[in-house]
């Protein structure tokens, strides 16, 4: 019998695999309501948002992060599933790259040189580094319930696509609190700690997702 026909059998025995999908929806709304309700009772949206939302910079950094948790999220619900390509989510990821390399690309154009370190250190570097890893903690959590369900083929891989998934979660809503809008922070620090996140869910995916 071939590999991939012990895969489908095996997850055609397992009713609850079958509602994978229903059981990662639940574990995205869940996670990312959790998640909302930390930021709001703690450090809250930005005193300015109504204004600040009318910007392009703003308006720009939010879009950017959710059309990441929508790519991600994506590629979260094709992971679980054995035999499912996954080139489109690979491809689909290219989506917000290309968009954060062109938004680099003219804040850079348009900038001074002087003023680009200042606009990539930003005020809230470090806390940003800190507060999306704490708001994926829910997400990340729900994903890897989840995906047990499932039958990932390459559990490493699901993992960070989960870390992925719950990191652009994090940083979509942290950016209703943060004040640095540059693209240039935003592809520094934003960047730095959604990776970070799908490193930590690569570790726990190979731990605890494998069947």
């Amino acid at each position: 019998m071939k590999t991939n026909e012990l895969i489908s059998l095996l997850t055609e025995d397992t009713p609850v695999r079958i509602r994978l999908g229903r059981v990662l929806t639940t574990a995205l709304i869940a996670g990312t309501a959790i998640s909302a309700v930390m930021l709001l009772s703690t450090v809250g949206i930005r005193h300015d948002i109504w204004s600040a939302i009318e910007t392009a910079r703003v308006l720009f950094k939010v879009g950017l992060m959710l059309t990441l948790v929508v790519v991600a999220a994506a590629a979260v619900f094709r992971i679980g599933r054995p035999g499912v390509s996954l080139r489109p989510a690979a491809l689909a990821l290219l989506i917000p790259l290309g968009l954060l390399i062109a938004a680099v690309a003219i804040e850079l154009s348009v900038l001074p040189s002087q003023a680009w370190e200042s606009q990539l250190m930003g005020h809230n570097a470090r806390f940003c580094l800190m507060f999306i890893p704490v708001l994926s903690l829910a997400p990340l959590a729900g994903f890897m319930l989840a995906l047990r369900n499932g039958a990932p083929e390459r559990p490493t891989l699901a993992g960070a696509a989960a870390g992925l998934a719950s990191g652009a979660i994090a940083a979509a809503l942290y950016a209703w609190h943060c004040v640095d809008d540059s693209p240039l922070f935003v592809a520094t620090w934003y960047t730095i700690a959604i990776a970070a996140v799908t490193a930590i869910g690569a570790v726990l995916g190979r731990r605890y997702l494998r069947w």
